[in-house]
């Protein structure tokens, strides 16, 4: 059998018939498969070197004829090149690679030409022209030429994946011999008619070609062990393309796009112009416009998000939609640090800049170069502990309701941005590609609204304490040694607490979008407070009985009124937020304990000391001093309560110390683990 097929395919071979080799040339190999073991034979090996020959014949023969066929102008042997092709197909794949190459080359002989370097239609701005022509050269071929190749081939794709290299690699060239010449107008034209074209050829084509060459160039083992070692690490990545990686991408896509992406920095930075503009148009509207108009009215009524904070993320999301069909690699950091950029300038020259001076000339105002370095430097622990001194630079000047109303919308815009910068962070990882995306980290741009946010509550806070300060201070005019009976609550509880209903129930309807951050403007108005009135009910001495009852009264009061602080005036009342309750009930029982103690009589030093100690078991010599102040004590009865305070503070503090030594001592241990074993028998 093995000798009638050579010499059978040897006659075909010489007639080129090619249509009757097939048959044949199969059965020849299957069989030739048997003998494998047997090519010590002289005979055998002679028949195998035949048959290797007639394949290394007709592998030439076929090629030149294809060369014949395209290279000259004799068409009337393409039927015999389609039953060539078959031939080929059986015979090593390099031929048939060989050929392909050669015949796509030739396909694309005009394109170069027309296209080179030298000539008009070769630049960016006639790149349209390069996609036309591949599209009528491919509609040319397949009605010339379609019906000679198999199918499998996928001849039109090889020559349009080759006109992509080829083109790839022509404006790689240029641009970098033009590079003055791109700005991002003509930029962004190519780039988007390059991806119409890209998505063009995913829908008519496969990607077959570009998948076979993908994988033969990444399996290149050269041992077994090597092998299975590239076999486990691509079973490896692809699990984890499929648990992290976003859905599968064209392989046509970014196929020719992957050249314009070293000039991507030409559109970051014409971005950046753009943005410097906008916040320049920002700026410029903030100073045309006064305070109180426009965003910043609504004195009445729930305080709305500056527009321009809007303006600012609307832009921002149509940057990032641009970005993202330019490129998903680099090019999304570069973005996302521009993006930061200006969240920062926003923060500080838009919303920060914005907020009323403290206190005329002498507070923000004068200070606002320390809080750009801040910003600059990024120094956001540092930022709030200096606005807090800018505060206490101002003097107490009450802010109006256009102000008031103006630092809640600047607050309620910060809240937004906060938000939405976390938004956008996620957005922006979401659409990077994952080496890129874990650089992306927006968080010191949250901490400076965050810290726009404080201060904002801060100026807040300090607004309602300077009205409240004049009624604390009359309290401590008061005659209170002279009371001879306990009336209604003072005249000064009554002003703060009108001071409170006036001004609360605004506040709170303009920040009703933002609740958690007027329950933080409570719980630090009220802390403050309390603090401020311990401080004051200090200064009220000397004391009697009647006086001190009085006081206790007025604190009274002022706890009811702070308890009911958040619900002021509100239609429908709530119970005010555990937190902020907790704060209020401690606070006020310091001052409470405090005017108790004052109002005791001292039958006994000792069992006096020992009540202050009771009631008040963080009380330091200091304020124990102002205490007696405030009973209006002799020196002497002062001086011997003194002594016998310290007395038991340090009998406490040794009591203790022995007891943390006690604790700790091996004996102490000891006796604890015998403790223990017996619990764990009486339980087994």
């Amino acid at each position: 059998m093995l000798v009638e097929g050579v010499d059978s395919l040897k006659v075909l071979t010489q007639q080129k018939q090619y249509g009757k080799i097939m048959l044949p040339l199969q059965a020849v190999m299957q069989v030739m498969q048997h003998f494998n073991s047997y090519m010590d034979i002289p005979q055998v090996k002679q028949l195998s070197d035949e048959v290797r020959q007639i394949h290394i014949e007709l592998a030439q023969q076929i090629t030149a004829d294809f060369k014949q066929a395209f290279s000259g102008q004799n068409s009337k042997h393409f039927n015999q090149l389609t039953e060539g092709c078959l031939v080929l197909s059986m015979l090593d794949p390099k031929v048939k690679k060989d050929l392909l190459t050669w015949f796509v080359g030739i396909q694309l002989q005009e394109y170069a030409h027309l296209f080179d370097e030298n000539q008009d239609f070769a630049w960016l701005d006639k790149i349209d022209r390069r996609y036309a022509w591949i599209k009528k050269h491919l509609l040319d071929f397949e009605s010339k030429f379609g019906t000679i190749f198999p199918q499998d081939w996928e001849i039109s794709e090889r020559i349009a994946v080759q006109f992509c290299n080829v083109t790839r690699e022509d404006l790689t060239k240029l641009m970098y011999k033009r590079r003055a010449e791109i700005d991002v107008k003509l930029l962004l034209f190519a780039i988007q008619r390059t991806s119409n074209f890209e998505t063009l050829l995913a829908k008519r084509f496969t990607g077959t070609t570009l998948e076979l060459s993908d994988m033969s160039e990444a399996k290149k083992p050269t041992n077994a062990n090597e092998e299975s070692n590239i076999a486990a690490n691509t079973a490896e990545e692809e699990q984890s393309k499929t648990e992290n990686e976003k859905p599968v991408i064209s392989p046509f896509a970014n196929l020719i796009g992957k050249c314009f992406e070293p000039y991507l920095y030409i559109y970051i930075e014409s971005l950046d112009r753009n943005l410097a503009d906008l916040m320049d148009k920002f700026i410029s509207d903030c100073k045309t416009q006064p305070p109180g108009a426009k965003d910043f009215e609504g004195i009445e009524g729930p305080s709305s998000v500056l527009s321009s904070c809007a303006d600012l993320f609307v832009f921002y999301k149509k940057c990032m939609l641009q970005c993202t069909q330019l490129s998903t690699g680099k090019i999304m950091l570069n973005l996302a640090e521009t993006f930061q950029k200006y969240l920062r300038e926003y923060a500080l020259k838009i919303l920060q800049n914005n907020l009323p001076k403290v206190g005329g000339s002498t507070g923000l105002g004068s200070s606002m170069s320390s809080i750009t370095r801040d910003f600059r430097d990024l120094s956001t622990s540092g930022f709030i502990q200096n606005f807090q001194s800018f505060l206490k630079e101002g003097e107490t000047t009450r802010f109006s309701k256009e102000e008031q109303a103006r630092i809640c919308c600047i607050l309620t815009t910060a809240e937004y941005c906060l938000e939405t910068t976390q938004q956008l962070e996620e957005k922006l990882r979401e659409k990077t590609d994952k080496c890129y995306a874990e650089k992306i980290n927006l968080s010191q741009e949250q901490d400076i609204f965050h810290n726009v946010i404080s201060n904002c509550i801060q100026l807040l806070v300090q607004d309602l304490e300077s009205a409240c300060e004049p009624a604390l201070t009359a309290m401590t005019k008061v005659q209170w040694s002279t009371l001879e009976v306990v009336g209604d609550q003072s005249s000064y509880v009554n002003t703060i607490v009108a001071h409170l209903r006036q001004t609360i129930p605004s506040i709170r309807d303009k920040l009703s979008s933002c609740r958690k951050y007027f329950t933080q403007l409570c719980v630090k108005f009220a802390s403050s407070f309390i603090v401020k009135l311990v401080q004051q009910l200090y200064k009220c001495k000397p004391l009697n009985a009647v006086g001190a009852e009085q006081l206790l009264l007025d604190v009274h009061m002022l706890k009811t009124a702070l308890l009911d602080l958040p619900s002021t005036d509100y239609q429908v009342q709530r119970k005010a937020p555990a937190t902020y309750t907790k704060v209020v009930v401690k606070g006020i029982a310091n001052a409470e304990m405090i005017l108790k103690i004052v109002m005791a009589p001292i039958e006994s030093h000792n069992d006096f000391v020992k009540q202050c100690r009771i009631r008040l078991p963080d009380l330091q010599v200091p304020e124990f001093q102002k205490i007696l102040d405030m009973k209006g004590l002799k020196k002497t009865e002062q001086l011997q309560l003194m002594e016998q305070f310290k007395q038991l503070e340090n009998s406490n503090t040794s009591l203790d110390t022995r007891n943390n030594t006690a604790q700790d001592s091996p004996e102490h241990e000891a006796g604890r683990i015998k403790r223990l074993e017996k619990l764990i028998k009486k339980r087994i």
